[in-house]
């Protein structure tokens, strides 16, 4: 996950520190991310600029349980986020936790946006 991150975006001294965790689950990626923002961001901004940006849905009420579960997400093309809360760690840390699924956003969607993308970027294609 760091090196395949760093390659991604570009960035081979990228700090990251990630832990993979395989469980039985049959479909769908679940991580925690922690993030350093250059300045401090509450949660609640948090929510806001995740829930403002397309493809992302925010589900983020752990006192009643409501936080991405694999089995909501598969079949979906969006990404998943709850649980973000302050990085107790770092003044301007946010930890979060992010599900997708892996066949749909990580394969199929994923390259069909990535090919408009290019193609708007290049040639002005708008969908």
């Amino acid at each position: 996950m760091v090196y395949e991150t760093r390659k991604i975006m570009g960035l081979p001294n990228l700090a990251v520190n990630a832990t993979c965790v395989r469980v039985p689950v049959a479909n769908c990626h679940s991580e925690t991310i922690t993030v350093e923002t250059e300045r401090p961001i509450s949660p609640d901004e948090a929510r806001s600029l995740f829930s403002s940006f397309p493809g992302i849905i925010v589900i983020d009420d752990p006192a009643r349980g409501r936080y991405p579960m694999p089995a909501d997400c598969t079949g979906r093309d969006e990404v998943f986020v709850g649980r973000i809360r302050r990085d107790l760690s770092n003044p301007n840390g946010l930890s979060f936790w992010c599900v997708s699924d892996n066949l749909r956003k990580g394969a199929a969607t994923n390259a069909i946006q990535i090919a408009e993308l290019l193609a708007a970027h290049r040639f002005g294609y708008r969908r």
